[in-house]
């Protein structure tokens, strides 16, 4: 078993139940860009950062029963759960995990809906640039879900708070 794909089993030990595949990614994501050591690659995608990689690992994990990944009909859509399983939790015993303790930042990501965690993903995936640049940048490439001033303030002070708890 790689190193990645036990960190990422880590991750679902940790956040007890992830719902949605956004969601998954969003999560992933901002915890890396707040030093948590994850291994994915991303990529800007429709959706903001996408990892190819995190998907085939998720999958990986799913086909050797170390996480359970319930699909849903939602009618008009698919949604996915997913849950570390008995089989993952045991492999972890196994596993020595060398990670910064991130309990508070991934009880903040839950409580947040996946519109906000694309907000925010977003905004990070152009944090080199000014914040004015990056709030124009985010009303470019994200102009159909026509974020508020009152989003971007919440997306900037969510991120604030959660760099706090990293240094």
């Amino acid at each position: 078993m790689l190193a990645n794909h036990a960190n990422l089993l880590q991750f679902f030990s940790s956040v007890e139940e992830v719902v949605g595949r956004k969601k998954l990614q969003k999560m992933i994501y901002i915890l890396k860009k707040n030093g948590i050591p994850f291994g994915e690659k991303y990529e800007f995608h429709l959706f903001g950062p996408y990892s190819e990689e995190l998907s085939l690992r998720v999958d990986e994990l799913s086909n050797l029963g170390l996480i359970k990944e319930t699909k849903e009909d939602k009618s008009s859509y698919f949604q996915y759960r997913y849950t570390i399983t008995e089989e993952g939790q045991q492999f972890l015993t196994h596993y020595d995990n060398q990670f910064p303790d991130y309990q508070e930042a991934i009880r903040l990501l839950k409580e947040k809906s996946s519109r906000f965690l694309e907000l925010v993903s977003t905004m990070l995936y152009f944090e080199e640039l000014p914040q004015e640049e990056v709030e124009d940048k985010v009303r470019t490439v994200k102009k159909k879900q026509n974020y508020t001033d009152e989003e971007m303030t919440q997306a900037w002070e969510f991120i604030g708070s959660l760099k706090k708890q990293q240094a």
